[in-house]
This record gives structure tokens, sequence and C-alpha cells, in this order.
């Protein structure tokens, strides 16, 4: 005994790049409505595309109505298509594939009610899939079909190959179980249900079978009931007292890793009709039970497996060839799913409740499984199928994982009671198309010659044709003399024939030997031929090779001095480019710097005015002062001499008392007096002192005699004595005058001349020094305020404001500042600093932002006299001038200053002070 196993395709290894993957193919079948009045949802607009509209009364959405959505399949099969062409669609191809050795999936999905098991089942005379895919592939292999019991299942999903005499007592076995007499009530007959379900116009046939290969067919039919595996087929043993239920199977692993159901029936068929029975046999088990959206509602789902084995056979086309190896076993699942269902609309109750949940949890199952495959191949992530979750998603993991084609039809209920469940089942649908599979490998081609069968069967026709028929050689009388002899005749003609042929196969071999020999002294001359073609061919791609390396070589080069090209391109233009930066630059440094040059000589031009006009107003203010002291000094001595004449005429009234108390001499009056100082002196008439004046004096003593009064000239040089020139001044301004004085601002206050020029100075101290800026002499001991000061230099710089007759109020809130806030400033970091809000802020005051503002104000920076830094902000209000221009009249001063409380008194020191493009000497807090 001899046995040989067979065993399915083996999984293929890890997936690489190159391996080829299809989409799941998806299609979609709408059957008919039940009754013209129900209202329809879906539309076919073609041949791929469906249309589902809102069936009127359902609750609108958040926009007031539900929108038209589309849905596209592989293909679309409407109300009037026929099983034959769904089949020649969708099955055919799989039937074909599992003729040649590759696995496929097919299953049914759709809502309860949509014509699942009619287009799995179909009904006499309209066959659907499953009897058609069994006809089309008994009317492929039937003549090439293997003795029952040449092939058996091992129960681990696998096949084994029994010799011809355990085959032919396996048949024996079942003939004498067969013959057993049957009681009347177990015949029985043929179902009217299955007959006739297909035409015999309506046959298939896949033409490109291989003829040298022998194939046998099982079939094994399984349900998931509430997930639960159970084998439809196996046969129960009836106890009518204590009857059992079925018990459930369970999946397990083959050794390449295919899930199979263990212990299940597997039945060898050899017909169409065979099949058929066996599968009624099962579908009469199947749990179905009347629900309210279909009267016989599937319960379960149902898997019908198609197994294919088929081996080669040997050399001599006779015998099936003893190899395991060699053989390949493919498979055919067809699936009808349970419907998915909403228990509100079903009004299930008790165990149809139950049963209905584990339909949904499998077929959510079966969604998430999808959902994820598709993440997986879309995103590049490595996420867990939940295969285990559910008995249907686990049993076909392999199929999904590339051991076969996967194919659904998705069927609907055009019906508008149907519309919610029918999107649910349609966006499933959607997503599945996107899940690819593994495009499953081709199988190994057999090493032995083809057309073994054929030769075979010519042979055997050949030798029937040319020996004599054998007589009969029964002998039934021992005095029977004449069969034997003829029977010894017959076989002696047969043997001299069967010599003859051998002689003339041994003649024809030895032609063919000849002809063998000839053949290869041709082809070892060809070869000698081809082999010197070769060399040549070598010593030609060496050349080729050479020339290629040669090229190689060039090609770097070119592709170096290309490279170093651009390099250089490159290197050029940036130094182009540095070129036209420095040329930019020095053209702005030379602007730069004849701007320079000309703000330098209109600023020696401006100091040279400012000098000439200085130097004219101190001459002028110098005659002033010369005359009024002149003027002054004349009336001093005009004072004088009235006070010796007064201290003359009592003197001169007392003597003559004293020389004649009795007579009095008579008072001149006052008019002669006048009239004789009038002759006397030729002094002008007194002029009072103006409060101008600013060197008063106070009268000298009276002397006893006229001869004492000092001269005009003698008083002037005496105060000339008293007050020296101080020679640095003199140095510092040439042609300034001797007595100083002051020009008021044009539109100072008369409290702010009266102020600057109303000083007196006592005789014995000196006249302090003064500083000169911009027409101003200012004494040392005189402080004047900064905002006075820079109020005077925007009078000289700028034209007379003109005051606009409308401002805006200042309580309105729409005041804009220019915050001018110097460069050379420093950030001092303190924690107040002065924000300005709706400011505009510049390091050099403009026009253009003077324009566009009410209030100024200039961020000073100074030295302290403790030596810390002092920070002021001058504001001032901006006018227009009635040139168009503007101008700043200051009004106020806010000094910030940061002291250290640890830290000791510092030197005054002096500093400087920048505005307006202008560097002023700040000392003593002046300018």
């Amino acid at each position: 005994l001899s046995l040989s196993k067979g065993k399915t395709p083996r999984r293929p290894g890890p997936k690489k790049a190159n391996i080829e993957k299809d989409p799941v193919g998806v299609y979609c079948r709408i059957r008919p409505l039940g009754g013209e009045d129900e209202e329809c949802c879906v539309e076919m607009i073609s041949s791929s595309t469906i249309q589902l509209h809102a069936p009127n009364g359902l609750k609108a959405n958040r926009n007031g109505e539900y929108k038209e959505t589309q849905y596209t399949f592989k293909k679309v099969f409407g109300i009037n298509t026929t099983q034959l062409e769904l089949f020649e669609d969708i099955a055919k191809p799989l039937v074909e594939d599992l003729i040649r050795c590759k696995n496929g999936l097919l299953f049914t999905y759709g809502v309860t009610g949509s014509g699942k098991t009619f287009t799995m089942t179909g009904s006499p005379g309209e066959g659907g899939l499953l009897p058609r895919s069994l006809d089309m592939l008994f009317n492929s292999i039937g003549p090439f079909q293997a003795k029952r019991f040449v092939f058996k299942p091992d129960d681990k999903n696998g096949m084994e190959i029994q010799s011809q005499v355990d085959a032919l007592l396996e048949r024996q076995k079942r003939d004498s179980q067969q013959s057993v007499p049957k009681t009347p009530s177990s015949r029985q007959k043929a179902d009217p249900e299955f007959a006739d379900m297909i035409n015999l116009d309506d046959a298939c046939k896949f033409e490109n079978v291989d003829e040298d290969c022998c194939y046998s067919v099982f079939v094994s039919y399984i349900e998931i009931y509430n997930n639960y595996i159970y084998d439809l087929l196996e046969d129960v043993p009836f106890d009518p007292i204590r009857p059992k239920p079925p018990q459930s199977k369970i999946l397990r692993e083959d050794q390449n890793h295919n899930m199979y159901v263990a212990g299940c029936t597997e039945v060898e068929v050899k017909s169409t009709e065979e099949a058929f029975e066996v599968f009624w046999k099962g579908q009469k088990k199947r749990r179905i039970a009347n629900t309210q959206l279909n009267r016989e509602s599937s319960r379960s789902h149902s898997v019908f497996t198609v197994k294919l084995v088929q081996a080669p056979l040997d050399a001599d086309g006779d015998h099936i060839l003893q190899d395991k190896n060699q053989v390949n076993v493919s498979q055919l699942c067809l699936v009808d799913l349970a419907g998915s269902e909403r228990t509100s609309r079903t009004k299930a109750e008790g165990s149809r409740l139950r049963e209905a949940g584990n339909i949904n949890q499998s077929l959510m199952t079966l969604r998430t499984c999808m959902e994820v495959l598709r993440e997986n191949q879309m995103c590049g992530t490595n996420k867990m199928v939940p295969y285990r979750d559910s008995k249907v998603t686990h049993l076909f993991k392999n199929y999904f994982d590339g051991e076969g084609k996967v194919r659904m039809i998705v069927c609907v209920n055009p019906k508008a009671d149907d519309y919610e469940e029918t999107m649910l089942v349609m966006r499933f649908a959607e997503m599945t198309q996107e899940v690819e599979v593994a495009r499953p490998v081709d199988r190994p081609i057999c090493g032995l010659a083809a057309g073994r069968r054929h030769r075979n069967q010519a042979f055997k026709d050949e030798l029937s044709q040319n020996l004599p028929v054998l007589p009969p050689c029964d002998v039934v009388d021992p005095a029977d003399d004449q069969t034997l002899p003829r029977l010894i005749e017959v076989l002696e003609r047969r043997h001299q024939i069967r010599q003859m042929m051998m002689g003339q196969i041994d003649k024809t071999a030895n032609t063919l030997k000849s002809m063998v020999q000839q053949f290869d002294s041709q082809l070892n001359s060809k070869e000698t031929f081809l082999h010197d073609q070769r060399s040549r061919l070598n010593e030609k791609d060496k050349v080729i090779i050479n020339q290629k390396t040669e090229i190689e070589r060039l090609e770097k080069k070119s592709k170096t001095l290309e490279y170093k090209i651009d390099i250089l391109q490159k290197t050029t233009e940036m130094y182009e480019q540095d070129k036209r930066s420095l040329q930019q630059e020095l053209e702005s440094r030379e602007q730069r710097l004849h701007r320079e040059l000309s703000e330098r000589r209109r600023a020696e031009q401006r100091m040279q005015g400012i000098v000439t006009d200085t130097k004219l107003k101190w001459e002028k203010e110098c005659e002033r002062r010369v005359n009024a002291k002149q003027l002054e000094m004349q009336n001093k001595l005009w004072v004088k001499d009235e006070k010796l004449k007064q201290l003359k005429a009592i003197v001169t009234e007392s003597n003559s008392g004293a020389s004649s108390s009795t007579e009095r001499p008579e008072r001149p009056t006052r008019e002669r007096d006048r009239n004789i100082a009038q002759k006397r002196s030729a002094s002008p008439s007194p002029r009072p002192v103006s409060h101008l004046d600013p060197y008063p004096t106070t009268s000298s003593p009276s002397s006893p005699s006229s001869s004492a009064y000092p001269s005009v000239a003698s008083s002037i040089s005496k105060w000339e004595q008293r007050f020296p020139v101080d020679s640095s001044s003199q140095a510092r301004h040439p042609g300034s005058p001797q007595c100083r004085s002051r020009t008021p601002a044009p539109f100072h206050s008369t409290s702010s001349v009266g102020r600057r020029r109303g000083q007196r100075w006592a005789p014995d101290t000196e006249a302090p020094s003064t500083t000169l800026v911009y027409g101003l002499d200012l004494e040392a001991g005189t402080r004047v305020s900064l905002c006075e000061r820079l109020e005077y230099f925007f009078s000289r710089q700028t034209a007379v404001p003109v005051h606009p007759m409308h401002r805006r109020s200042h309580s309105a809130g729409g005041e804009k500042w220019v915050d001018h806030k110097p460069s050379s400033n420093l950030d001092l970091e303190t924690v107040m600093q002065p924000i300005i809000p709706n400011a505009i802020t510049v390091s050099t005051p403009n026009e253009k932002a003077l324009s566009k503002c009410h209030k100024y104000v200039l961020r000073h920076q100074e030295l302290a006299s403790d030596g810390e830094i002092e920070t002021k902000l001058i504001k001032g209000n901006v006018f227009k001038t009635r040139g168009g221009g503007q101008a700043v009249q200051f009004t106020d001063i806010e000094t910030l200053k940061q002291e250290c409380p640890t830290a000791s008194s510092r030197k005054r020191r002096s500093g400087w002070f920048v505005f307006s493009g202008h560097v002023y000497s700040l000392r003593n807090n002046l300018f």
C-alpha cells in the first residue's frame, strides 16, 4: 500500500514591493420592487454608478433636506439582469482560476430581503451562481476525472493519493453498502426544487484544461450560526428518545498556515447533479426563520466550498503520478451572508433578537477588518487586523492576506423603507473597494512532456485495430478440443503481429536514431558556429565595454568641468554682485560726503552770518551802553554839583550869621540857584536811570569843594579798572564790547526780559563771564530753562507759527504725538518707562511726521550733577506756519532720573547735547 499526500497551495512569503495587487472587486445588483406603488430610493445612473434619493417623510438633516449621494462600483446590474449575465461577469473568471489552481472567494452582502440567496442559489430554470459554477466545472473536467477514491482527504486540509488497488477496494465497499435494499420510506426521488436549474443552452465550458492531469471534486457545506460553526453534511444518527443537538466545529491552521474547519465532511462528487444534490441536502438543514422583513430569512452565514484536486499523469499517460509534491488543491468558497437588519423593524424577540445581534456583530467585525486593511495599505501602518473577533473573518483571513481573488456582490432592495440600511451598505462597499489583495501566483509547470494522455489513448486504439480479437475462451465441456487450439492460434498470430510490429518499431527507432545523430552532428556544427560567433560577440562586447568605460570617463570629466564652470560662474556672479554692491556703497558714500560738505558749507555760512549779526548787535549794544554810562556820569556830576552848591550856601549863611547876628542875609531863591547852576555847569539835565541799565551805581560821598568833583573820563576809567575785561573772552569773541548785554528773543515775555536784564552787581564784585550760543550771551550765574533755549532755537529756525482757528479739542482723545528718540540714546532698562499711545516714533524729526501730529516730545539724555544719566521729555505743540511748514512751541519738560541710594555724590561734569544734527555744549545745565 503506497500513499501519497497532497497539499493546498503554500502561503506566499513576506510581501515584497514588486508583488502585484488587485483591489477587491465589488459589484452591485438591484432587485425589482415588490409592487408598482412602492416608492423607490435607488436609481441606476450608468453601468458603474447608482444614486440614492431620500424618501419622502424622512427626517431632514440640518440644511433642511437630504442630499442625493452617488456610489461607484466595478459594475452595476439592473433589475433586468439575468442570472447568466451575472455569472459570466463575476463567477466564470473565478471558476477558470479554480481550474488553474488558484483560490477564490465570492460572497453576497446586503440588507435582509435584498436577494442574496436568490443570487447565490437561484430557482428552477434560473440557477444562481453556485449551480452554474458547478456545471461549468464538471463540463470542463468531465472526461479527465480520476476514478472515485483515488484522492482521499487526510482530515488536515490536505489530500492523499491512493493506489489503484486501494481505490478499487474503497469503491467495492461503497457499492456493497449501496446495494443493501432500503425500506420504501427511505427511498428518495429527485427533488423537484433543484431539478433543471440550468438549461442546456446556458452551459459553459473552459477550453484550456490540462488534459495530462486527473481531477477530482470535493464539496463541503457549513453554516456559522451565533458565531458557532456547524457541518450541514454531517450524518448524525437520529435518536427519537434523546435527540442530540448538532456539535459545533472549531477552526484550525494547517501546516501552510491556512485556516480550515476541523472534522468537516468533504464529499467527492462526479457530476453537477450529484454536487447540487449534496448542496440541497445541507440547505434543508440550514436555519431559516420568518421575520417581518422576509418570510424565509437566512439566520446564519452559509459557506459552500468546492475543492478541486489535480495531479499529473505519469510518463506513459496511463496512471496518476505517485508524487505528493505534484498534487495541487484549489478551492472556491461561495458565501451567502445573513442580512443586516434593525431589530426595531424586524420586531425580533427572544432567540430571533439574539440571532440578529450575532449577525450584526459578525458583519461589524467584517467592516472593521476592511477598515484596518485599508488604513494599513493607504497609510503604511502595521495595525493588527482583528480577524479572530468573528468566525467569518477568521475563516477567510487567508484570502485577504493574498491566497486568491476576492469578489463581493452587494444586493440592494430599492424600496424606500430600506433607505438608511442601504446607505450603510453602500458606505461599506465603497470602503471595501479601496482594499487591495495580492495577486495569486501561477502553479509550477510539470516537467513531463505534454500530450501523454492522447498518445496513450492512440496506442490503445492502434492495438485494438491491428491485433485480432481473442475468441471466447470459456471451456465448459472437458471433451472440447476446439476452443484451446483456436485460442492458441489467435495468440500465435497476435505474437507474430507483435513481432512484426516490434521489427518495424526497431527500424523506425534506428531511423530515428540516425536522424537524431544527424541532427546531433548538425547541432554540433551549429554549436561550434555559435561558439565562434559568441567569441566574436564577446570580443565586440569587450570593445563596447571599453568604449562605454571611456564614454563614462569622458562624461564624468565633462560633468566635472561643467560643475567647475558652474562654480566659476557662480563665483563670477558673486564677485560682480560684490563689485556692484561696493560701487553702490562708494557712490552712496560719495553722495553722503558731498551732502556733508554742503551741509558744512551751509553751517559755516550760517555761523559766519550769526557771528556777523552778533558782532553788529554787540557794537550797537556797546554804543548804547557807553551813551547810557556817559549820561549816568553826567547826572551824577550834576547831583554832586547841586549838593556842593547847597553846602556852599549853607556854609556861607553860617559865616554871615556869626558876623552879624542881628541881621539875617536874604537866601537866594531856588530859581536863582538853578540859573546860577546852569551858568556854571554845562552838564545836561538829569535823566532817570532806566531799568534796562545793567550797571547802575550809587552816588559817592559828597566832597567839601567843587574841585573834588570827578570828571567823566576819570569815572569811566575807574569803572573799567573796577570791571576788567576778560582777555580770554575777547580772544574767543573778537570785537565784543567791554560792557555786555543781551538782546532778548523776539517772542519772550516781559517778565522774562526783566528777569534777565534787570540784574545789578555790587561795586566790589567782578562781572561774570558769558557764553554765546546762536546769538545769545548768557551770564554764568543766570539759570535759563531748557524750554526757553529750545523755544528760542525753533524761533530762529522756523517761521512764525500760525494758530489755526479751529483745532480738535484735547478732550476728544484724537491727539497724535511725534516721539523723537535719537539713535544715540541709551536704554536704561528702568521699571517706569514713558509710554506714549498713538505716537509716531522717529530718530530724526521730519516734515512728514510733524504734518500728521499735534504734539511733539523729545527724549534728551544728559549727565546729572551726581554723574548719573538724566532723561528729559521736552514737550511742545506743533503749529502750521504761514510758509506751509510746521513749527514747534515747547511748553513743558519732564525729568526722569535714576539714582543709587548708596553711591557718593560726584563732581558735576560737562556733557554734550545732540539736536537736529547740531552738537551743543552742556555745562552747568545751560546750553
